[in-house]
């Protein structure tokens, strides 16, 4: 199938690094896959990501090239065009602007998807990148689908209206399909499927990790530092632990400078290591290499994040918070829980992997089992391809 894929920003920027599997593995299995971003700001940082830039499927949000294909595309089809913007009328101001801003794109982007003989649109994210998937289906007549994350669903940015004019609305959590739900997205369009990992090609679930090795216990957060992925938490826990413990942050973001400031206050320089915006390859090397015992993320709120199932892929014990769909990845035993915005539960879990190296390389065990049977990439994209195929016939 030849399908486009709508993003935030990606390829360019340093989010939205999941998607990038997702789309190889489509190509991989043989399908075409076009990559056209809302908003395409930032750098080219992961591996992977240059194999997505088309410069012909690259605009602004607004340009002159979009400016003139959307009044070709309000002359060819004027109704149709009108029905489109229609669809993007809210009583949330902010919506509406956000929507408005992106309505000239998706007329260009119906040319576009026509003149490229696209058989489907795909906007991962229910909000403006859907508002843009809607408009240009809408014209183009080129059927759309959306995967909606968690942010998006709370956002609700017309999700209702979104889904009962797509073919189908993907959900990566069971709790996010129910919150979806809640504001009126068609049950009968929407179903969970999980983001999908590759795989490493050894399983390194049982591999010994370096407890023995002369080094402190060490433990990695991957996340963008910004409010709700709840780094302020972890600092505070690791200043609760009087132990030979360190912690590595893997991301950037605008708190880099609050946080910097939180470690010299407690008096942790010396335990915490700021990795910067790291490269995904880099990051998985960290894994395979076994240069950290465990992952925590300390999230407010969230989806089923991938960070940690690529943790888990590799058999590393992780620690979450009771949020959002991360219960659904770690309950049963695949990972340890603890409420949110709670350094003491946090530093209590971390001494407990610390001081229990066998429920260290149990909770590997089975958040490796769970990751293999649920999570796998090749399996996701085939029920993904096959939504695709069902919705072009």
């Amino acid at each position: 199938m030849r399908v486009l894929y709508v993003t935030s920003s990606l390829p360019f920027g340093s989010a939205e690094t999941f998607i990038i599997p997702e789309i190889h593995e489509l190509r991989r299995q043989g399908h075409t896959v076009g990559v056209v971003p809302l908003y395409p700001r930032g750098k080219l940082i992961h591996e992977g990501a240059e194999d997505l830039v088309d410069p012909a499927l690259v605009q602004p949000v607004i340009s002159w090239t979009i400016v003139r294909s959307a009044a070709r595309e309000f002359q060819r089809a004027p109704w149709k065009c009108v029905r489109a913007l229609r669809l993007l009328v809210t009583v949330n101001p902010v919506h509406l602007m956000k929507n408005l801003c992106a309505y000239p794109k998706g007329l260009w982007l119906a040319q576009l998807a026509r003149h490229w003989k696209a058989q489907h649109i795909h906007a991962h994210w229910a909000s403006t990148s859907a508002s843009l998937a809607m408009v240009a289906s809408e014209v183009s007549g080129v059927p759309w689908s959306f995967t909606a994350h968690r942010w998006d669903i709370i956002e609700g940015n017309l999700i209702a209206r979104k889904s009962a004019h797509a073919t189908f609305a993907r959900f990566i959590s069971q709790s996010g399909l129910q919150m979806a739900l809640s504001q009126g997205v068609s049950r009968q369009k929407s179903f969970v499927l999980h983001l999908g990992v590759r795989l490493p090609s050894t399983n390194l679930a049982d591999q010994p990790r370096c407890f023995s090795e002369p080094r402190p216990f060490r433990i990695l957060c991957p996340a963008a530092l910004i409010p709700r992925k709840g780094h302020v938490y972890l600092i505070e826990a690791l200043s609760l632990l009087d132990r030979d413990v360190e912690l590595w942050l893997a991301g950037d973001g605008e708190l880099r400078q609050a946080l910097e400031a939180q470690v010299v206050k407690l008096g942790l320089q010396n335990r915490v290591r700021f990795l910067g915006q790291c490269p995904h390859d880099a990051l998985l090397k960290l894994y395979e290499d076994r240069q950290v015992d465990a992952v925590v993320l300390p999230s407010l709120h969230e989806g089923i994040p991938v960070a940690l199932i690529e943790a888990m892929s590799y058999g590393l014990p992780v620690i979450s918070t009771r949020t959002g769909g991360v219960p659904e990845l770690l309950d049963g035993g695949a990972g340890l829980l603890v409420p949110p915005k709670d350094s003491l539960a946090l530093a209590e879990a971390i001494r407990r992997l610390m001081d229990n190296k066998d429920l260290a390389r149990e909770l590997g065990r089975t958040g490796c089992a769970r990751v293999q049977e649920q999570f796998a990439l090749d399996k996701v994209v085939n029920q993904l391809a096959a939504r695709f195929e069902k919705g072009a016939r």
